[in-house]
């Protein structure tokens, strides 16, 4: 069965590329996201952050003109999420969407959670 999915979005008034490039290195992801933890580093080649959630690793999709942030995040038992994230031009501006993904054992309450952890991240972007 297909995931459920919500996508939050945000308007940004700088523009996609800036957004794009700055969204896209994990070393700022402490500033802004939240959900990843208050560090991160770089550990033989990997992303580790300390989150919530204990040490994660974190891939970025790699460096592309089409927006794409596309990332993964691997949980400590090996448990891995994928999160497709996109950078759309818009004027001077951009859009920026986070597609939220539902786990397959979240409750209502629990997703409703996880997509205002969301959408207080993008606001935190912003």
């Amino acid at each position: 069965m297909a995931a459920q999915s919500r996508y939050l979005s945000i308007r940004i008034d700088r523009p996609a590329a800036e957004v794009y490039d700055y969204a896209r290195q994990p070393a700022n992801l402490p500033r802004w996201a939240a959900g990843l933890g208050s560090s991160i580093e770089l550990v033989q080649g990997r992303w580790v952050a300390e989150s919530p959630l204990g040490r994660v690793v974190v891939e970025m999709t790699e460096l592309n003109q089409h927006g794409i942030l596309d990332h993964w995040v691997t949980l400590a038992t090996g448990e891995r999420f994928y999160n497709p994230m996109r950078v759309i031009a818009d004027g001077e501006g951009c859009e920026l969407v986070f597609t939220l993904r539902r786990r397959p054992d979240a409750s209502d309450a629990d997703f409703d959670r996880d997509a205002e952890a969301v959408a207080a991240d993008l606001a935190t972007l912003k």
